[in-house]
């Protein structure tokens, strides 16, 4: 698999599979490294940074998610969304009520103890330990790790993955 700072995170690729259908949502997007990925295995990407980013293929919307604005995807919902390094806790509850039933939740960040490698550092910036696992409760539990990571560089790391149940 390729490696370096524009290939998927290793965790992403992993449960890409339960994704088959339907728009994503590439949150704190970036350059687009996940985007593209999704995009590769044809399926649609919103995509929203707060630096204005060119994706072909994506729709992508440039939105500062912490400065008040409102939500920038009212009443969309989406089939997966994906949130790598990033962590912004007022936002927690908009992603999943953004997920829609049968939705895939993939987020992957910092936790406390990073500070030791580098940034983030700031204590607002890094998961307690579990804090994903109950920002998330309502989903339905597919993977779930924290700990000291030594790839792509040393981190301490929580990640999740999580369904949405679906109707029926």
């Amino acid at each position: 698999m390729e490696h370096g700072p524009l290939a998927p995170s290793p965790w992403v690729v992993r449960w890409a599979p339960l994704i088959t259908r339907g728009t994503i949502l590439d949150v704190a997007c970036g350059s687009g490294r996940h985007t593209n990925f999704f995009l590769s295995k044809n399926l649609q990407v919103a995509a929203v940074d707060r630096e204005a980013q060119v994706i072909p293929g994506a729709r992508f919307l440039r939105a500062d998610l912490e400065d008040g604005s409102p939500w920038p995807f009212p009443g969309e919902r989406f089939e997966a969304v994906v949130v790598t390094n990033y962590l912004y806790r007022p936002l927690m509850g908009q992603l999943m009520d953004c997920l829609a039933d049968g939705g895939v939740l993939i987020y992957e960040t910092f936790m406390l103890g990073n500070e030791r490698f580098g940034k983030p550092s700031n204590p607002g910036f890094l998961l307690r330990p579990g804090e994903l696992l109950e920002c998330f409760k309502g989903l339905s539990v597919k993977g779930f790790e924290e700990g000291e990571v030594a790839e792509p560089k040393p981190a301490m790391i929580q990640r999740l993955c999580a369904v949405r149940a679906g109707k029926g």
